[in-house]
């Protein structure tokens, strides 16, 4: 499949690695090492497919230009916009039957396969909670950013990764988080510590912010035949998840440990994944369409 990658920041080039030989070009107004400053510049017939990694307000008229041309689109997360821009973007994807896929590669981080398949074996039981913790201490970073430091922050680029998470696990958008968040700025001026919660259908609690001076994330999932618990992401060389079988009527439960150090996986498989979906026309615009509309809610 021929590709182009539009935007060589540092996510842009980890998309470049992965693509490998499949990229003909790479777009880019201020890299210089970019072929092209506008994707505009490559003639049509030369790529059938492109990964757009750019700043977020510059994402919908690129993809829309990609769609009408007939390209298969991976998009950096998180695709966001006024509701009735995404619905666009849907009713243009469906009329030219093309790819369309947000890049959310936490999906296939195999101890979070691995919670999928404990969900979806009834191994936990009925769910009672679930909690997601994504945290790191790149506040600073984020001030002295040209463009990091506005519209919602930690909200957009975390929390995205953790609703695109409740949506993997549980399949399941009726969940509501409107009016049940905690938002702040410690040191940024968009948020930069943000909690959502949703008390109906369950208890599930999304914690994101970047004023948490370790790398961390977990995901702590209980029902009522036993709990799952996550450490870590193979990013950043380590994940582990216990699982627990509950004893009844009290006791201590019985527990697994698995422990992985491999090599992170997920933007290969991501991409791999990405290449299926353009031999079909596939998509997950409805999961954006969701998390839009909690961002637009809250």
């Amino acid at each position: 499949m021929r590709t182009v990658i539009i935007g060589l920041g540092s996510q842009g080039q980890k998309h470049l690695e992965v693509a490998k030989e499949d990229v003909i070009a790479t777009v880019d107004p201020i890299n210089e090492e970019a072929l092209y400053s506008d994707i505009r510049g490559i003639p049509l017939n030369l790529y059938d497919a492109a990964i757009v990694v750019t700043p977020n307000q510059e994402k919908l008229a690129i993809i829309m230009y990609l769609l009408e041309n007939q390209k298969h689109v991976m998009v950096e997360k998180p695709l966001i916009g006024k509701a009735e821009e995404l619905e666009i973007l849907k009713e243009e994807q469906q009329k030219r039957n093309v790819a369309l896929y947000t890049a959310y590669n936490y999906r296939f981080e195999p101890h979070i396969i691995k919670l999928k398949e404990l969900i979806d074996n009834n191994t936990l039981g009925e769910i009672y909670t679930c909690r997601i913790f994504l945290g790191n201490g790149t506040a600073i970073n984020v001030l002295e950013s040209p463009w990091r430091d506005k519209g919602r922050g930690v909200l957009e680029e975390i929390s995205s990764h953790q609703l695109d998470l409740i949506d993997y696990l549980f399949d399941d958008k009726s969940i509501d988080f409107s009016g049940c968040i905690l938002a702040s700025n410690f040191e940024n001026k968009a948020y930069d510590h943000v909690i959502l919660h949703s008390p109906v259908d369950g208890l599930v609690t999304i914690e994101s912010t970047y004023c948490y001076w370790k790398n961390t994330f977990t995901i702590d999932i209980t029902g009522k035949l036993g709990s799952a618990h996550l450490d870590g992401l193979l990013k950043w060389g380590f994940s582990e998840i216990t699982i627990r079988e509950r004893i009844f009527p009290s006791g201590v439960p019985k527990e697994q440990v698995f422990v992985s150090t491999e090599q992170d996986p997920t933007l290969e498989l991501q991409y791999e994944y990405f290449k299926e979906l353009c031999k079909t026309g596939g998509t997950n615009i409805n999961t954006d369409i969701w998390i839009n509309n909690i961002f637009n809610e809250v």
